[in-house]
């Protein structure tokens, strides 16, 4: 009898799967410089939509996002966006100049600091990538494992090694893990991506509970070494990471990362589906436990480590690291710039590297929360430190609204966003200080596009999740409340409220809101404590000034690779 059964066609999962077997990206860039001399048209599609994403490459948007194309995945345009890692956020005077004239020459004149301390570029033509990827390797940089199935781009303190309260300057730890993993063949084919962090900060602004491993910093009388976290990320099923019952002496700490990364790789249940391939679902889906983790860790290593002793957890504090604070070294300062959004021309990056070798010595850093920092400032200059970064729109202060403000990417250039998100927050922090001149209270204010949470609006105090809803005959963009997420001490992710209206109509939602907190706040307690003591109906009336039904949050996630 004829055989008419076919093959069943290849899942995501599969396909990625087997194009990662048959080739690691890292060791073929040749391939990118043949498409460059042929042109945009000769890019194949196994480039274009998986091995380009380990040199730090997407494809960009055509600006409409997901909707514009189907399976919720939106259209590619002619043009790629490019991250560039900067393990602990590290970078030279000289380094940024080369980023500057890239993004002048290449990119629009316009750059993104991302929430992992990345820069990211876009309106990049194939033929231009190679000349980027080699002007980069000249000064150091690169943008392998900025994206892929691989170790991210290991994020660090800001102010490692100049902090007054630090316990240990940890960025030889970040650097070195990055070192260590990143680019490494062994580690080319993990499951999914893999996000690492390294702190010794007081003040845990790496977020260690989102991460996939962390390292916080921890004495145990004259010894200082790490805790280590394991299992964090946001996305649409956000878990925070479970604190293993170990003190790691500093002199393992890459050990421990990298059996963390084997530990990983060599998961291949993970591998069945790109939607639930992360290392929190050992926790969340196959029943793994702080201590079944530590087991294994213990058992690869042949170590036995000592229980971890106790950690402060911060309270809630702000950790954009803006103004103007002294370092730990006498006549020194900081200069801490804040971003809002996180978007920069590529004129202002020259200017900041002529800044940070004019009042400095050429060393910067960028954080979580999309700032730039310039450090090793003698104290007596940074006044004009400070006017000089004004004058290039760059600013040392800013209302809460702005300083709190945090955007991914949006439409504007990513395939899988629902919502533009970079144009709507800097007109919704206008709007903001515009009906509320006189908020006095820090707040976390994210806007992530789509469900996948890169704005990380599960950590924030107010999240906003982009939409679209149908308005007065037509779709547009819309935006679901979260409330009350946090880490450090009161670590919780935000609660979905039920509550949604067009984009437009945000600023009003968020002016009854706050100024419900305003009027009724008890002394001293903040925006967290706030949210903590209503319920989700309480805080839906506020939003609305009118009890609602409560609105179902909906759109389901995309695997994906976001920052």
């Amino acid at each position: 009898m004829a055989q008419t059964a076919t093959a069943a066609k290849e899942t995501k999962s599969q396909r990625i799967e087997r194009l990662k077997r048959e080739k690691n990206p890292w060791e073929v860039f040749d391939e990118v410089r043949a498409f460059a001399r042929q042109g945009r048209a000769n890019v194949i599609p196994e480039w274009a939509g998986a091995y380009f994403k380990w040199w730090g490459i997407y494809t960009q948007g055509d600006g409409v996002g997901a909707v514009g194309g189907k399976g919720g995945e939106g259209l590619a345009s002619e043009y790629f966006m490019m991250r560039i890692g900067m393990p602990n956020g590290i970078v030279t005077s000289s380094q940024l100049q080369v980023i500057a004239d890239i993004t002048r020459k290449h990119a629009r004149n316009l750059a993104d600091i991302t929430t992992r301390q990345n820069i990211q570029l876009h309106w990049l033509t194939i033929q231009a990538i190679p000349d980027i990827v080699d002007a980069l390797d000249r000064v150091g940089l690169s943008p392998k494992g900025a994206c892929g199935d691989v170790v991210r781009n290991v994020t660090g303190c800001p102010l490692s090694g100049i902090a007054h309260d630090e316990i240990i300057d940890a960025s030889p730890l970040a650097r070195e893990i990055a070192h260590t993993l990143i680019a490494n063949p062994e580690f080319y084919n993990l499951p999914r991506k893999f996000k690492m962090s390294a702190t010794g900060c007081a003040v845990w602004c790496t977020y260690p509970e989102i991460n996939d491993v962390a390292f916080t910093a921890v004495r145990r009388g004259r010894d200082v070494g790490y805790a280590v976290r394991v299992g964090g990320g946001l996305s649409s099923d956000p878990h925070l990471a479970v604190k293993l019952d170990a003190f790691i002496p500093a002199s393992q700490a890459v050990d421990v990362a990298r059996t963390i990364a084997e530990i990983f790789r060599d998961q291949q249940g993970l591998r069945e589906s790109r939607d639930r391939a992360r290392l929190k679902h050992l926790f969340t889906l196959e029943n793994w436990t702080a201590e079944s983790f530590l087991d294994e860790v213990e058992r690869r290593l042949g170590a036995n480590f000592d229980p971890a002793p106790p950690e402060a957890a911060p309270e809630d504090v702000l950790r954009d690291h803006a103004g103007i604070h002294p370092q730990k070294q006498p006549g020194l300062s900081y200069v801490g710039a804040s971003v809002l959004r996180g978007r920069l021309s590529g004129d202002q990056l020259a200017a900041a590297s002529m800044l940070a070798e004019r009042y400095g010595d050429g060393q910067l850093r960028t954080t979580t929360m999309q700032n730039l920092l310039f450090i090793n400032i003698p104290t007596k200059k940074v006044g004009d430190l400070a006017r000089e970064l004004e004058h290039i729109g760059l600013y040392v202060e800013g209302s809460p609204f702005w300083r709190g403000a945090i955007a991914c990417t949006g439409t504007e250039f990513c395939k899988l966003a629902i919502t533009e998100t970079k144009t709507f927050t800097r007109w919704l922090v206008e709007e903001l200080e515009g009906r509320l001149p006189g908020f006095d209270q820090d707040l976390k204010l994210h806007v992530t596009g789509c469900p996948n949470s890169c704005g990380q609006h599960w950590i924030a105090d107010i999240g906003l999740e982009g939409k679209k809803i149908k308005h007065e005959g037509r779709m547009v963009d819309a935006y679901y409340f979260c409330v009350g997420g946090a880490v450090g001490k009161h670590a919780a992710i935000a609660r979905p409220v039920g509550y949604r209206v067009p984009a437009t109509e945000v600023p009003a939602a968020l002016e009854r809101l706050l100024t419900s907190y305003l009027d009724e706040r008890l002394p001293d307690e903040n925006l967290r404590s706030y949210f903590s003591r209503h319920d989700v109906e309480e805080i839906r009336a506020r939003l609305a000034g009118e009890v609602l039904a409560a609105v179902d949050r909906d759109v389901p996630a995309l695997a994906y690779d976001g920052d």
